[in-house]
């Protein structure tokens, strides 16, 4: 992929809890071939420390993203082979300047996972307070495809009024909420559930989990072992 031709896809990540949703959307999107704008807020690096014990570096980011794609979703090292990170290119979150900013920087559209209650408060009031805000009311205005993957609980009726105008806005709301058809034997499975549903909205194919075909009792059947088992 030349950087002439280079049309990527813009994962931003809110302070919320769920790293590991974000680094499986960034593998799937990563295997798939698709180029990744990453856009990490202040608030998520205080989350991904907690999380995974990584401490994100703006000087030393694809350092960092690589030991982070590595981890399981228990936080175990080495659960994945690193991916190759050619395709990636980061923006910091201060970075107001930054290409996503601006309509006319070429990209399929933007995937925000985890998105904190405050990131969907900003973006349906279309507040730009940072690059990750500021690129997802880009990607409303411009009609491109807006996924939220909203991950907190319990919502009250201003957040859910917040979420009714994004919906309104044309963005997809998909709440980080894992499903147990698909046969989970281990949290990576739950987790892959939500991000395959993330690639689903965002139209890219994978194989992060099975897909319902109709037959009850289709989760008891012995399927391979994930990455994570």
């Amino acid at each position: 992929m030349t950087e002439r031709n280079r049309t990527p896809w813009v994962v931003g990540v809110s302070g919320a809890s769920g790293t590991p949703y974000a680094a499986a959307v960034l593998r799937g999107l990563l295997a798939a071939g698709e180029g990744v704008d990453l856009v990490v807020s202040r608030a998520s690096r205080l989350t991904l420390l907690d999380e995974t014990g990584i401490a994100f570096r703006d000087a030393h980011w694809r350092e960092d993203l690589g030991e982070w794609l590595e981890r399981g979703a228990d936080g175990k090292p080495g659960t994945f082979a690193r991916p190759e990170l050619d395709g990636v290119r980061y923006w910091g979150a201060g970075d107001l300047a930054a290409g996503p900013s601006s309509g006319s920087y070429p990209v399929k559209g933007m995937l925000i996972v985890p998105a904190s209650t405050a990131c969907v408060a900003g973006v349906a009031l279309g507040l730009s307070k940072d690059l990750l805000q500021r690129v997802a009311s880009v990607t409303l205005k411009e009609r491109r495809r807006l996924v939220v993957a909203v991950r907190e609980t319990p919502l009250n009726g201003q957040t859910l009024r917040h979420l009714v105008a994004l919906d309104e806005a044309g963005a997809v709301v998909l709440p980080a909420s894992p499903a147990f058809y698909a046969g989970a034997t281990h949290i990576q499975d739950l987790v892959d559930f939500v991000a395959g549903r993330v690639l689903d909205a965002a139209g890219v194919p994978h194989q992060l989990y099975r897909r319902w075909e109709g037959e009850l009792g289709g989760s008891r059947t012995p399927r391979e072992a994930s990455a994570g088992d």
